[in-house]
C-alpha cells in the first residue's frame, strides 16, 4: 500500500472510529474548560459527539455541580438537557446538583432538576438549607419552590442545624420570615444545644436575633419576653 492509500486509510478508520474516543485527555479539558468559560455551545457540541454528561473533574466533582458551583448557566443548562444525565450523582461532601442550584438561586436549573426527580429531601444537608443560606436576589424564590414541592421545612442536618438556623446566620432576612411565616420551628436546638436565635446572636444578626425572638414569642405567649 502507497503512502497515500495508507493515508487515507487511517483517515477513513479515524472518522469512524467510536465517539467514545473523545475520552482523550484534550477533549476533557475541553469539557472542563468551557464549564470553566460558561461556554454553553462548546458544552452541548462535546456532549451531542457522545461526551460524558456524568464525567467528573480531577478533584472527582460530579460535571453539573461544578458548572452550578461555579454558576457557569449557560454550560449548566446544556448539561441537565443531556441525555444520560444523572442528577443524584453526589461529590465527596454529600452535595447534590439540586443543593448547589439552591445555593445559588438558579431557578431555572432547579425547576428542570426537580422534573427530572432530583432528590428535594435527600438525608444529611438538604438543598432547603442550601437555600436558606444563599444571598442572590432569587434565595426567597428558591425557598418558596423548594416548599412547594414539599422540602421538609425543619430538616435536621446530621449535627441538627435547620434551614431556619442557616438563614438567620448566613442567608437574608426575606428568607428568614418565609420559613417562619410558612411554619419553620424557632425553638429547635441542633445537637450542640442552640437554637436559631443563638445562631443570630453567634453571627452578631440583632435584626435576625429581634425576627427569631418575636416568633418564639408568639409560640409561647406565656413565657415572657426572651
Amino acid at each position: 500500500m502507497t503512502s497515500r492509500r495508507r493515508t487515507l486509510a487511517w483517515l477513513a478508520l479515524a472518522a469512524a472510529a467510536p465517539v467514545a474516543g473523545l475520552a482523550h485527555a484534550g477533549a476533557y479539558e475541553d469539557f472542563f474548560k468551557a464549564i470553566e468559560l460558561d461556554n454553553g455551545a462548546a458544552v452541548a457540541d462535546l456532549l451531542r459527539r457522545g461526551f460524558d454528561p456524568n464525567a467528573r473533574d480531577p478533584k472527582g466533582q460530579p460535571a453539573l455541580i461544578v458548572a452550578l458551583r461555579g454558576d457557569s448557566r449557560k454550560a449548566a443548562a446544556a448539561l441537565i438537557a443531556a441525555k444520560g444525565l444523572k442528577v443524584e450523582e453526589r461529590n465527596a461532601k454529600d452535595e447534590s446538583a439540586l443543593m448547589l442550584a439552591a445555593l445559588r438561586g438558579n431557578l431555572s436549573a432547579a425547576r428542570a432538576l426537580i422534573r427530572l426527580d432530583a432528590d428535594v429531601n435527600k438525608t444529611g444537608w438538604t438543598p432547603l438549607h442550601y437555600a436558606a443560606s444563599g444571598t442572590t436576589q432569587d434565595a426567597a424564590a428558591m425557598v418558596a419552590l423548594l416548599l412547594e414541592e414539599s422540602a421538609y421545612i425543619d430538616a435536621a442536618s446530621p449535627n441538627g442545624t435547620t434551614p431556619l438556623m442557616m438563614a438567620v446566620r448566613y442567608g437574608t432576612g426575606d428568607v428568614a420570615l418565609l420559613l417562619i411565616e410558612e411554619g419553620a420551628d424557632p425553638t429547635l436546638k441542633n445537637d450542640l444545644g442552640l437554637t436559631a436565635i443563638d445562631f443570630a446572636r453567634q453571627a452578631d444578626r440583632a435584626d435576625m436575633v429581634d425576627l427569631v425572638a418575636q416568633a418564639v414569642r408568639r409560640r409561647q405567649p406565656n413565657r415572657g419576653r426572651w
